[in-house]
């Protein structure tokens, strides 16, 4: 894989027509993005509501093919007729966008329930360790505390609000105008993806070095990052930093800025991702190293942003009117240790990170 994205093997020349045997960038780009968008559509009618399947299993199906296909778009555009992937791309983040909601509402509110479950020690007795004499310990922070019931509730009760709203809302978009357009739009692309000129020369002269702009957008974002400051796993002192310069309206728009960065790296890695399976028939198996740990420093920064979601919505339901102090306590409680949590998935990538670099990373000159 050095080899193959390296500087040295990217000619300066005037792109070349491809030789019999050869594929071209057109040729690559249009099997990945039609089996993606076959995929799409013999998932679209279970997630509809139309008979047949699971919904659950398709659905996921659906969202990884949206996902790569606007990854595919946006890496390698300059391949496509610029017009008509701009307009694809708006189109799958819209969709996107509305079907990632319901998962990631269900996924907030199981987080947030175990995690004051873990606090509270509030499941079942027989898995809980057992005292002299055969009495389970609860050994939970906020054992017995009087907010706990009250905070299990408020976040039930905001969080399932929540979720059935976006489920409306959902099913309405789902039987909409705008979702039949994109189907037909993505029928059309299983049969004919519409290139741009430069598509005819070979697929390692045009998309080699498109995968390696993602690989290096992805590195120079990294090593932005504040990666010794996230050398502890649970590192507390993080959250209570100084800041210098204009100062920030509240400590929420403080843990935004502060999770901001971390979540641009986790769209760099998924595009990384994406652009080395685009590439996969052009490197064989020197891709299969980086890709499988970009897939692991993904699932740490799901987890990172996962964390932070948790965070704000308990500090959030922790304001809300005309609930008690000791309900609101243990809300901010459940805040600090997703918040720790967030730091945590951060070193976890600390760790990752130098061995990703360090291993059979592409060897260019990161900008």
């Amino acid at each position: 894989m050095t080899d193959a994205l390296s500087p040295a093997s990217q000619s300066t020349a005037p792109p070349t027509v491809a030789t019999a045997g050869d594929p071209t960038a057109g040729e690559v780009l249009t099997a990945h993005l039609t089996a993606q968008a076959t995929a799409f559509l013999r998932a679209l009618p279970t997630l509809r509501g139309e008979p047949g399947g699971r919904s659950d299993e398709q659905g996921e199906e659906l969202l990884r093919a949206v996902r790569r296909v606007g990854g595919a778009l946006h890496t390698f555009a300059g391949a496509m007729e610029p017009g008509w992937a701009q307009d694809l791309r708006d189109e799958l983040r819209w969709l996107l966008d509305m079907l990632a909601q319901e998962p990631s509402h269900n996924r907030r509110l199981a987080r947030l329930l175990t995690t004051l479950d873990s606090l509270t020690r509030a499941a079942a007795p027989d898995r809980l360790p057992a005292q002299r004499g055969g009495e389970p310990s609860a050994t939970g922070m906020l054992a017995g505390h009087p907010g706990a019931a009250k905070a299990r509730a408020l976040l039930e009760r905001q969080l399932s609000v929540a979720r059935a709203r976006i489920h409306t809302s959902s099913l309405q978009e789902l039987r909409s105008a705008r979702l039949h357009a994109l189907a037909d739009r993505m029928t059309l692309l299983t049969g004919e993806v519409p290139l741009a000129a430069s598509s005819s020369a070979p697929a390692r002269e045009v998309l080699l070095p498109q995968a390696a702009a993602a690989l290096g957008a992805l590195a120079h974002a990294a090593e932005e990052l504040p990666l010794l400051r996230a050398g502890a796993a649970y590192n507390g002192d993080a959250r209570h930093r100084l800041r210098t310069g204009a100062p920030l309206p509240d400590a929420d728009a403080a843990l935004g800025t502060d999770d901001a960065p971390w979540l641009r790296v986790r769209i760099l890695v998924k595009r990384a991702r994406y652009a080395l399976e685009v590439c996969r028939p052009l490197l064989g198996g020197q891709a299969s190293g980086t890709a499988a740990r970009l897939e692991s420093l993904s699932r740490v920064l799901d987890r990172h942003q996962e964390a932070a979601d948790a965070a704000s919505t308990a500090a959030a339901a922790a304001r809300t009117p005309r609930i008690t102090p000791a309900t609101a306590y243990v809300l901010g409680v459940v805040h600090a240790d997703q918040r720790l949590e967030v730091e945590a998935a951060r070193y976890s990538f600390g760790c990752q990170w130098p061995e990703l670099r360090g291993s059979d990373w592409p060897d260019w000159p990161v900008r």
